[in-house]
């Protein structure tokens, strides 16, 4: 299989009949743990490249299979025609025989939601939009069959997400393991799709648009584990930038409030995200994957308190999870 790197990816998109021409300026980009991505520009055009990995960049050894990059460049496709406008990017070309593909790229003024909120400079409207996007998702495919023929296969989930952050992180806390086979359980209930990555880090933002990204871990599955693993970013920078705590509630209160719009009345949606909430934040001090800007080990020991009492004595609402974060 081609590997694609910065230094072929000019002579490898040259090759394409889509991208064929004049040369390409690479830049690598930061494309989490999983992927190698890359900026393609020339002549004010600009593409992303990504080729799906199949031995993850952490500490621990983790593998995922590589075909996962199929089923991401489905689910983009597929939702495209169900969300706003430019809620997805636009694919440019697939090449299945090496797990790679090429989607528009952002404008050079995007942001990350993750930046503006660990400056403290994210509107409560961009939880909004994570909302209504989610609930877009949700109110499609909730109770599908045809959703869930085309994205039942939950092997990229466990692969990427039960077993580096339930699994192992219940091996290093073995006393929580039966809440955590009880959480993977929950994982599993097929309601909706689900995209596996809800984190602010995979959502662009620039104007007023909101635009969504990495769908590789994207399955029919419980919603309520992307409910969690959204809150799970906001309750963590609650942690490291304490000054923002109360903005990063609201944001979070603002995107269940737009996600409830399209949950069933007598689904179970909070208390299942409750459930997921503690094991991830857990997950994300001791799993394989630990949150890179939570270095203090004093704050890592607060987390791991906070986050056992949330496993074992689940509060009633994630507003109360948010008000008892110790000052």
């Amino acid at each position: 299989m081609f590997e694609l790197s910065a230094s072929n990816a000019g002579q490898y998109l040259a090759q394409r009949p889509e991208t064929a021409g004049t040369q390409w300026l690479i830049t690598p980009l930061e494309g989490g743990v999983s992927n190698t991505v890359l900026l393609a520009e020339r002549d004010g055009v600009r593409i992303v490249l990504k080729q799906a990995l199949a031995k993850l960049r952490v500490k621990e050894d983790w593998y995922a299979d590589r075909k996962r990059i199929y089923r991401e460049c489905a689910a983009m496709r597929l939702l495209a025609p169900h969300l706003a406008p430019g809620a997805v990017p636009r694919i440019v070309f697939e090449d299945e025989e090496n797990c790679l593909f090429a989607m528009e790229a952002a404008p050079r003024d995007a942001r990350t939601w993750k930046a503006l909120l660990l400056e403290g400079r994210a509107p409560i409207e961009i939880a909004e939009s994570v909302g209504a996007m989610t609930a877009a998702m949700l109110g499609q495919s909730w109770g599908s069959f045809q959703w869930e023929e085309l994205f039942g296969d939950q092997t990229a989930f466990d692969q990427l997400r039960l077993d580096p952050y339930y699994r192992f992180t219940a091996s290093r806390h073995p006393e929580l393991a039966p809440q955590f086979d009880e959480r993977i359980e929950l994982a599993r209930r097929r309601h909706a799709l689900v995209h596996g990555d809800w984190s602010p880090k995979n959502f662009l933002v620039w104007g007023d648009r909101v635009t969504a990204i990495d769908f590789e871990v994207i399955h029919y599955g419980d919603p309520s584990f992307d409910a969690a693993f959204l809150l799970n970013h906001l309750l963590l920078k609650s942690f490291y930038r304490p000054q923002w705590a109360p903005h990063y509630a609201a944001s979070a209160q603002r995107f269940l409030e737009m996600v409830a719009k399209a949950v069933p009345a007598a689904a179970d949606f909070e208390w299942a995200t409750l459930r997921h909430l503690g094991c991830l934040l857990l997950a994300r001090i001791d799993g394989k994957s630990p949150v890179e800007y939570i270095e203090d080990e004093l704050l890592k020991e607060r987390i791991r308190a906070f986050a056992r009492r949330l496993i074992l004595e689940p509060p009633a609402s994630v507003t109360a999870v948010f008000a008892s974060i110790p000052s």
